[in-house]
């Protein structure tokens, strides 16, 4: 049964989780907590793939381990019960002596789906699961979307004019470099969500009109893999987004590419090119995908309702004519105010 405190102490876990934001794909955000008559004795989070889960952590820092047996163990997923690069996280709760545990969750992975539960539950711990689990849920939004719908989780992101306009219609000659919408602020921001997906992506278009580089220059973290989508394949060489040390792959129907640093993936002519590169993407076992644009990638993802997430940012500046925003319906669930533009989010599930 659940206590009156349960819901804190998840939400603590939580707190936890995010912590490693970006960084422990494939793996799970986790967070732990143990707690013994009201006081938190133990915590912990999962750092990184390949390195200790967050139950195991949590209950390393116990200093006084005899209290254990008399202690509850939080967790905002399900602990796991296979062996990977890492023991079962159930073997170690089971001989811990902890004799109740409580799980934002079920990891829904085909590797666990249950099993830790149910082998918690046989040795004679009480387990209680769901507390605050729609919010356990949101933060492996990424995890889940992989592993239930067999796709990486997407999210679009785009700028526009005060009228809607999202790039002046560019002149040939014109020099490849993008017209600024929002300022500095918005700018680190986007390279801190950068830092936080698996891959980056952007179509041919905006690879030849902006010269993107697509890595993460304003905010400590990773560079994601980038992904480009042109099906013809008609990217300069030279281009940007061909630096640096991150990996690109090229999702293209040109079979007569190649260039810098880059894996060329064939696109089939009779098949919807979005599903297709998600599916690809999903066999590399890319989890999230940000993508950038252009108007035609952005316009492609959402006529196929193959995303999750929408942020557009709106400035203050009106172009007076160009290439038209490519999500005219967008209903924003939530809106945030900078100095030169504005935000909103919205959700596709």
């Amino acid at each position: 049964m659940t206590h009156p405190d349960d819901l804190f102490y998840m939400r603590r876990c939580l707190d936890l989780a995010v912590r490693a934001e970006g960084n422990t794909s494939p793996n799970p955000l986790v967070g732990s907590v143990i707690v013994h008559n009201g006081r938190i004795a133990g915590e912990g989070y999962h750092l990184r793939a390949g390195t200790p889960h967050a139950e195991v952590h949590a209950i390393n820092s116990v200093a006084e381990k005899s209290l254990m047996p008399h202690s509850t163990l939080y967790a905002s997923l399900e602990p796991c019960s296979h062996h990977g690069r890492t023991p079962p996280c159930t073997d170690l709760i089971i001989k811990s002596g902890i004799k109740r545990v409580v799980v934002g969750t079920i990891d829904t992975s085909l590797k666990v789906a249950g099993t830790g539960i149910r082998k918690m539950t046989e040795a004679g711990i009480e387990v209680v699961s769901g507390v605050a689990g729609d919010e356990c849920r949101w933060v492996n939004r990424r995890f889940f979307t992989w592993h239930e719908k067999h796709r990486p989780y997407v999210i679009l992101k785009w700028a526009r004019s005060a009228d809607g306009y999202i790039d002046f219609n560019r002149l040939p000659g014109d020099a490849a470099e993008p017209h600024w919408i929002t300022g500095m602020t918005e700018r680190v921001l986007v390279h801190r969500w950068r830092a936080e997906e698996d891959a980056i992506l952007a179509g041919g278009g905006t690879v030849r009109a902006d010269n993107p580089a697509l890595d993460v220059r304003l905010w400590r973290g990773k560079n994601p893999l980038k992904i480009i989508i042109s099906r013809s394949g008609a990217i300069d060489p030279g281009s940007k987004i061909f630096s640096g040390t991150a990996d690109v792959i090229l999702f293209t129907r040109n079979r007569d590419v190649s260039f810098p640093n880059t894996r060329v993936v064939y696109l089939n002519e009779d098949q919807a090119f979005i599903g297709e590169v998600l599916s690809r993407l999903h066999e590399m076992g890319v989890q999230s995908l940000f993508v950038e644009g252009g108007a035609f990638i952005i316009e492609s993802f959402i006529s196929s309702g193959l995303w999750d997430e929408a942020r557009r940012f709106t400035g203050k500046k009106n172009f007076g004519g160009g290439i038209p925003d490519p999500f005219t319906s967008f209903s924003a669930g939530r809106s945030y105010h900078f100095e030169n533009s504005m935000l909103e989010t919205a959700l596709n599930f």
